[in-house]
Formats: structure tokens, C-alpha cells, sequence
């Protein structure tokens, strides 16, 4: 009676053991390998779908973890087709491509003014429209004031403050000659010349009219060749001023007879302005300017009125002054400058 009590009882390990085989043999399957799980179920989903959780395809609106939740089935390939098909009929009738908004005219040939205004130094794009805000600029003696005009810089003529743009790929600079430096751009006898000072320069460059070789001073070097023809043309008259040393002492009528002209053996040379800037004793600093650009020109007139020059520098030519550059210097001009300089010859 006592045996078969015990039997029947909870504390019989053995029989809890075989109870527990047994409900791990025959009760619920364990986790599916891969090739055994299904997730091509209809949208409805079957009882034998795949559940939420670790195994679960979760929904796209579900957040968070699987455990516990609801059973989500996936999606059959005859379904994603009809998505597919419902989105191709939506969007098929829209062909029609909106071109970005632009101004009027874009279609135009040329380039936009500020556009030209910055590439020629004016600034920033920004800072070229607010030229253009403030009447600044005029095109072809029109003064523009409306935003996105465009313009053809080989043909027109665009100007800024009343002083025309170098609106094409044109360069403009200033060099400081050094004496003992030849004139030119290359030397065959191998002496220093201006060509020197500009090889790392992309663009060929000439100068502007000539300095003699001991000569120091102002020289123009620029690829524009109307400019530089102008500068250095007698119609135009572009002034050159000169600082020479000489012996005195000076007598006060020099000047009026550098005036009145000097009988060279090519002809009379006369001066612009005379004046003295300095005198130490018997060495006098004078300043001559004239617009005639004869060779050694300033040299022969003091020459031949009884005061030989010992050492002569050109301080400026035409609005371009040589300041304070340093000797065997090279300065980009300003746009200013450039400017100041079409102007004088009427460009």
C-alpha cells in the first residue's frame, strides 16, 4: 500500500525524470532549421506562419523587440508585384521634367556681369552685384541696374566709376627697372633683361616703350596690345616724369629753357615741367617731365643745356607712380590703374 503510495506521489524522482523525457520527446517542436521556416504566406498568414519574436519577420510599424508579440506573416511575391504595378500606374503619366528657375534671358549668348566683373577683380560675385545695385556699372554707355545682364566681353565695353574693365584675359604690370637691366624680353648676348623678371608668368608679356639700360624706374609690361600701343603712340601724348641728379649750380632760367625747347641733331625736345626737388650744395635733384619718347631723350636735353646726368629714374608713367616698389620689383596693377591708363589713351 505504502509502495504504491509513493508511486502515485509528487516526490518520486524517477518518475518526474521519465515524465520529463517523455513532454520533451513528444510535446512542443523545437526551433525550425532555416530550410524548414515559411515565409511566403499570403497576406492573411496561416497558423503555421512564421511567429514574432527571434523567428518572426517583424512589421515595419512595430517597434522595439519580437517577444510576445503578435504573429506578423510576410509578404507573397504576388502581392510586392501589385505594389509594384500600383506605383508604376501612379507615376507613369508624370513625364514632364521642371527646368530650374532662372533669369529672364538665360538663354542668351555671353556671360553674366558680375560674373565678368569678379573674373576682371572687382570682388566677389556679391560684391560685383552691389556695384551693379548702387548704378556703378554701365555697358556700352548704358548704366545697368537690373541683376543678371549678360554681356560679350570680346565686343562690349563695360566700365566701372567711368573707368572701362579689362574684361578679357589681359595683364597688367609694373616693374621696377634696375639699372644695368637691357630693355627687352630676351637678350641673346645673355645680359639681364626685363624677360628676368616674368618667367613664371603664363601669359607672354612685352613692355611698354623702353628705358635705357642704366635708366632705372616705372616700366609697364602687358599682353594688351592696343593698350600698349596707345601708351607709347605721340598722339596721345602719355606723360612720363624723371628724377635726375645733377652738377650745379642751376641757373633759375633752366627750366623755361627746357620749356622752350632744346635743338637736338633730331630735332627740338621740349619739357612739360621743370622744377628742383633738392639741392645739397652743388648736387641738385630735378624732376623733368615730358611726353616725347625719343631715346635717351632726357639725358641729351640736360646734356646739351651744360648739365650731364649722373643717375636718372622714372618715377612715373603716365598715372602710374612708382611710390615706394622696390627695386627689381613686379606689381600687379589695380584695377583702378588699368582703368586710369585706357582712359588716358582714350580706350
Amino acid at each position: 500500500m505504502r509502495s504504491s503510495g509513493k508511486s502515485g506521489g509528487r516526490g518520486n524522482p524517477r518518475g518526474a525524470g521519465g515524465n520529463r523525457d517523455q513532454r520533451q520527446g513528444q510535446g512542443r517542436p523545437g526551433k525550425p532549421r532555416p530550410e524548414e521556416r515559411r515565409h511566403d504566406v499570403g497576406p492573411g498568414g496561416t497558423k503555421d506562419g512564421p511567429k514574432s519574436g527571434r523567428g518572426g519577420a517583424k512589421p515595419s510599424s512595430q517597434k522595439g523587440g519580437g517577444r510576445g508579440g503578435r504573429t506578423v506573416p510576410g509578404r507573397s511575391r504576388e502581392y510586392e508585384t501589385r505594389i509594384e504595378e500600383r506605383n508604376r500606374d501612379r507615376y507613369a503619366g508624370k513625364k514632364d521634367v521642371k527646368l530650374p528657375k532662372t533669369f529672364p534671358g538665360a538663354e542668351q549668348e555671353g556671360e553674366r556681369l558680375q560674373k565678368v566683373l569678379a573674373r576682371a577683380g572687382y570682388g566677389s560675385r556679391r560684391a560685383c552685384e552691389d556695384l551693379i545695385e548702387q548704378a556703378r556699372v554701365e555697358v556700352n554707355g548704358e548704366i545697368v541696374l537690373e541683376q543678371g545682364r549678360r554681356v560679350d566681353p570680346e565686343k562690349d565695353e563695360v566700365k566701372v566709376d567711368g573707368l572701362t574693365v579689362a574684361t578679357q584675359s589681359y595683364q597688367f604690370f609694373s616693374l621696377n627697372k634696375p639699372a644695368g637691366v637691357v630693355s627687352t624680353m630676351e637678350d641673346p648676348d645673355g645680359r639681364q633683361c626685363l624677360g628676368d623678371y616674368v618667367t613664371n608668368r603664363e601669359t607672354r608679356l612685352f613692355h611698354v616703350g623702353r628705358l635705357d639700360t642704366e635708366t632705372e624706374g616705372v616700366i609697364l609690361l602687358t599682353n594688351h596690345g592696343e593698350l600698349a600701343h596707345r601708351l607709347t603712340h605721340p598722339r596721345y601724348g602719355v606723360k612720363k616724369t624723371y628724377l635726375a641728379h645733377i652738377v650745379g649750380p642751376v641757373p633759375r632760367d633752366l627750366g623755361k629753357r627746357l620749356k622752350d625747347g632744346i635743338q637736338l641733331e633730331d630735332g627740338y625736345a621740349r619739357a612739360d615741367h621743370f622744377r628742383i626737388v633738392e639741392q645739397t650744395g652743388k648736387n641738385y635733384l630735378v624732376e623733368v617731365t615730358l611726353h616725347e619718347g625719343r631715346k635717351h631723350i632726357v639725358r641729351r636735353m640736360l646734356a646739351e643745356a651744360g648739365f650731364p646726368v649722373d643717375k636718372l629714374v622714372r618715377t612715373a608713367f603716365g598715372p602710374i607712380a612708382l611710390g615706394d616698389q622696390k627695386s627689381g620689383w613686379l606689381r600687379r596693377l589695380s584695377n583702378t590703374e588699368v582703368g586710369m591708363l585706357m582712359q588716358e589713351v582714350e580706350l
